[in-house]
């Protein structure tokens, strides 16, 4: 009697454990991949954008840039849009609108451009 509650506990936990993972992998949202951004004429290397390391994983939203700064039509990072420039970027423009202010700053190139 006391294996079958304890069975009984143990698969509760375990389908307990597997709801509250699919909750939390749902509330998630599906990241595209990698983006190779348009170079302006001027630029030292590629910069390619990463979503993950945009996006906070203990508050996930897209609305941070989504609609506003980037569509979210497929192509927008790359030939829709102007290059994203350093004068773009001071004026508070793309990525301007947080790097140099919130997030890190425009003064290291190595920090996004890749040689």
């Amino acid at each position: 009697m006391t294996t079958r509650i304890g069975r009984t506990r143990l698969l509760v936990t375990a389908l307990a454990l597997l709801v509250a993972g699919l909750a939390v992998a749902y509330d998630l949202p599906r990241l595209p991949g990698e983006l190779a951004l348009k170079r302006g004429t001027e630029s030292p290397g590629q910069v390619t954008f990463r979503h993950e390391s945009h996006v906070d994983a203990a508050k996930p939203t897209c609305l941070a840039c989504h609609p506003e700064r980037f569509s979210l039509l497929g192509g927008s990072a790359t030939e829709k849009r102007p290059a994203i420039t350093h004068q773009r970027m001071t004026a508070g423009r793309d990525c301007g609108a947080c790097h140099g202010k919130e997030a890190f700053g425009l003064d290291d190139c190595t920090m996004c451009h890749a040689k």
